[in-house]
This record gives structure tokens, sequence and C-alpha cells, in this order.
């Protein structure tokens, strides 16, 4: 067994006598502890917050400055392009919450530790992506499983040079932050998802029973008296009467930490609880008016910064501010929380197509709520260079539709350099030397003299005019069959479905009136 093996089931061990993740009654496979998960979670999406509470009075603190600490954004060898700016000149911000499980304190050491683990090399067990459209309309949010089991790329150590080689098959998300720092963690999600991460904050969970209270309790509800303890002794211990009640402090912590009492007893209706608390959070820190008390934001200012590790891009209080002044900019209503949609591999998960999915709408800035409005047809300008005869366009066919779960069909590039020719193209030939991989089929040229020949090329295969796109990354007009034209020499643009995956479990952030289901057998 691997040491950050041995030091995971320690760490899920070291917590037995709070037992809320003992196996289910139902006898349902649990998932891993996610105490420390749900902490740190809770601590990282109000330190992104916290800070737009507190007004410009407290951006000229220096010793707030100093609390923060730094970390570089990216660790791995490979990057992702920033996404295409809007007409308007504007681009989406993705920032990944990222939660340790650190014992490098004795706060931390109270909240949650076996002395045998303190100082130990700490595990990423809250990862959450907060993705800010580009217009600053609407916010979506997508939290992964701890045990979400994926290729962790090559990261160096920015501290001593140490070189951690790419994983050996597929290993869980959470071992990302001990291989070099938040910035593994950061390559691991861009290599998943092919989402372009501008920043990342990274908190430990020593701050978060200061901050519950600092914010004066989060409104909760449950639709019927619940006392999470059974006979065996499992469960959080939370007692509520029905109805909605604020909570803070160690029954905050009940609150995030409960499994057994709401609904199925499963993780899912655990992080259903929690997505409502953190969207009434929001609320709160947007329409409390006892935030308004110096006191008040002073200590909810410094417990935040206090806990933080962030890029370079949000080391001061000043840029903090500026984020948290873009993340205000959406109202509860335009935010969505999602879990990435997954299914069991044993004790662990994996994403599955639906999380490709999700994916693919936070990658094309397409709002998860599904209120973003229709955009108008694009008024097709002409090429600033004619296309030449058919004969003398110089086009490269790439055979580019292997995918992770598909061989590449075979022969596509042949095959569509055939039918070019056919059709008076007889300059086109096929590449049969590379292995591509193109979700899409798309039309590349490099220089604005060759944009007619491309969309001539595009024109009469059937390919749609935003399927052709200039890129430095070719050299002459090259055509790549995507993997969504697997067969036939006639394109077929596949209709798009934009709608987010039920399986993704979204929770609207102005839904005040959630209510937390109670299981008869844990109500009084």
């Amino acid at each position: 067994m691997t040491q950050n093996a041995t030091r995971e089931t320690a760490r899920d061990e070291e917590l037995a006598p709070a037992p809320d993740d003992a196996p289910p009654a139902d006898g349902a496979v649990p998932r891993p502890r996610r105490f420390r998960r749900i902490l740190t979670w809770s601590a990282a999406v109000l330190a992104l917050l916290v800070l737009a509470a507190g007004g410009a009075g407290f951006l000229y603190y220096r010793q707030l400055n100093d609390n923060i600490k730094k970390d570089p954004l990216n660790l791995g060898d490979s990057k992702v392009a920033e996404p295409t700016p809007n007409a308007a000149g504007q681009t989406p911000l993705n920032i990944l919450l990222i939660g340790s499980d650190a014992r490098d304190s004795e706060e931390n050491q109270k909240l949650g530790g076996a002395r045998e683990t303190f100082g130990s090399t700490p595990l990423a067990d809250v990862q959450m992506l907060v993705h800010l459209s580009a217009d600053r309309s609407n916010m979506s949010v997508i939290s992964m499983p701890r045990d979400t089991l994926l290729h962790i790329p090559k990261c160096t150590d920015p501290d001593d040079g140490t070189v951690y080689p790419a994983s050996e098959g597929r290993v869980m998300a959470n071992q990302s932050l001990g291989h070099g720092g938040p910035g593994c963690t950061v390559a691991t999600w861009q290599e998943l998802t092919g989402i372009h991460i501008d920043h990342f904050v990274m908190v430990d969970f020593a701050g978060v029973v200061a901050m519950a209270d600092a914010v004066g309790g989060v409104p909760v509800c449950v639709d019927a008296n619940i006392h999470s303890r059974d006979g065996q002794g499992h469960g959080s211990g939370l007692k509520l009467p029905k109805g909605t009640h604020p909570v803070k402090g160690e029954q905050a912590l009940q609150w995030l930490r409960t499994r057994y009492g709401f609904e199925d007893g499963s993780d899912l209706a655990r992080a259903k609880a929690q997505h409502m608390y953190m969207n009434s959070l929001a609320r709160q820190l947007r329409e409390n008016a006892t935030l308004s008390s110096p006191n008040n934001l002073r200590r909810l200012a410094e417990e935040a910064t206090r806990a933080l590790t962030v890029d370079p891009g949000l080391d001061t209080v000043k840029k903090l501010y500026d984020l948290s002044t873009e993340l205000r900019k959406v109202k509860p209503e335009r935010i969505t929380m999602t879990t990435m949609p997954n299914r069991y591999v044993g004790a662990r998960v994996e994403p599955t197509e639906d999380a490709e999915k999700l994916f693919r709408l936070v990658r094309e800035d397409i709002a998860l709520d599904g209120k973003d409005a229709k955009p108008k047809p694009a008024v097709e300008r002409p090429p600033a260079d004619p296309a030449a005869d058919d004969a003398a366009i110089a086009v490269q066919v790439r055979n580019g539709t292997r995918t992770d779960t598909l061989a590449p069909a075979q022969g596509r590039a042949s095959a569509i350099t055939g039918e070019l020719r056919e059709k008076g193209f007889t300059s086109a030939t096929a590449d049969t030397d590379g292995a591509y991989t193109e979700e899409r089929t798309v039309v590349r040229y490099p220089s604005a003299d060759l944009e007619g020949d491309a969309r001539r090329v595009a024109a009469v295969l059937g390919i749609p005019a935003d399927a052709v796109k200039r890129s430095t990354d070719v050299s002459g007009v090259t055509l790549v069959v995507g993997a969504d034209w697997r067969e036939g020499t006639r394109y077929e643009a596949p209709e798009e479905d934009d709608t987010t995956p039920e399986s993704a479990q979204a929770l609207n952030g102005a839904d005040d009136k959630a209510c937390m289901h109670v299981s008869p057998a844990f109500t009084w």
C-alpha cells in the first residue's frame, strides 16, 4: 500500500468515534468519510464571498494581506487555452475551490484529527469549480467527490523541484494536493475537464466554526423533527424541530455532516443538504443587515484571510475584494450548484458521460439554469480573400474520431479525402500518419488569405461556418474529421442538448423554500 493510501485509511479511521459514515442500514455501499470535506467546502465558498461584505474600509489593513498564503497556479506541463472573449470582449472566470485536510495547527487537530497525522501531507478533500459567466449574469458550481478515480498528470513541486510522475492508472482525486501543492490539483482538473482555470482558493478547516458564527447563523429547513442518531450510535447528533432554524457553530457542522436522517441516508442526500446550506449562506451575506456591524465584518475578514492559500493572481485583499465584487454581480436566482455526475466503481466513483456534458456546458459558457438569452443568428461576413478554384485548394484531412472510450473509426481521413476529390478538390490529401482526437469536426486555417478556401471546403461537405476556425497550429487548410462524424461522407451537425443533466442534482441559489426530507426512522 502506498504512503498516501495508508494515510487515507488512517484519516478515515481516526474519526471513528463519530460514526456518521458507518454503512447504512439498508446495505447500500457507503462513500468514504466526508467530515473534513464538508467543513472545508463551506469555508472555501465563504472565503470567496466574505470580503464582498467587508467594504473598502478593510482593504487597507496590511495584516489581512500578511494572513494570506500564496502558491503557484499550475504545476503541470500541459495548458488549456483561455476561452475566446464574447462579442463585448468579456471572458468567463473559473475559480477552483480546494479544501485541505491539513492537520498542522491545534485548531485543525481539535476539529478532527488523530495526532499521528499531524504535519502529514494534506489531501484535497474538497474540490469545487466556480464558473462565472463572461457577461457576469450567472454562476455555475461543480463539486467533485473526493474519491473520484482519475489520472493525475506530472507535477513539479515549486519549493524543492521534486518531480511527481503522472499516475499509473487512476487514483483518488484528493491525492493531487500531495503532488506539489494546489497547483497540481488545478492541473488535474484542467486535464479532466478541458476547462481553463484562472485562479484557485484553498482553505483548511480551522476557520469554519468562527466564520459560521461571524455571519450570525445560516437558516436551514427540515420537513419533520430530526435527531441524527440511531440505536447503534450512528449519526451526526443533529437535533432540530420541524421548520426553518438558523444553525451556527457545532450545530452548523452537524448539519453539514448529517447523512443518517436525511432522505435515504446516502451521500447524495448529504450533498443536497450541503448545497442548501451554501445557497442560504450566500443569501445571508448579501442580505443580512447585521453584517453592517464593523466588528462583525472585521472578524469575518480576519478569519477568512487566515484560512486562505491562493494563486499569485489573488494574493492581496484588494484582488480578493475585486473578485468578490465580480461574484456579487450574480443574483442568487442565477446561481446553480451541481455535483459532478458519477457512478460507483467498487467503493470509489468515476465520471459518467453526463459529467462530460456538464464540463462542455461550462467550457462553452452555457448557463446551467437554462436561462441564457437565445443568441441572435450571426451575420456571416465575407472572407478577406475569396476562395481559389476548388482544384487549387490544398486541404489536408485528418482522422480525429478517437475518443476516451472509442478507438478511431478506420479510414475516415481517406474516405473524406476521396469525397473531396470527387467534388473537384483534386489537391486534397489524407494524413494517415497521426492519431488525433477532436470532439467536433472542424476546418482550420492559419492566415486570413486562406479563410475563403477553408469556408469553401466546409460548405461543400455541409460543415457549418462556425466550425471554420483560424489557428496557428496548422500550416494550411486542415479538415479534422471529429468524433461526431464517424460514418458517411456528408456531415450532419448534431443537435446540441444544452440542458443540465438531471444526474448533476442542480439546486438554484434563490430556492429559499428548499427543505430536507427527514427519514421516519430518525424523527422524534
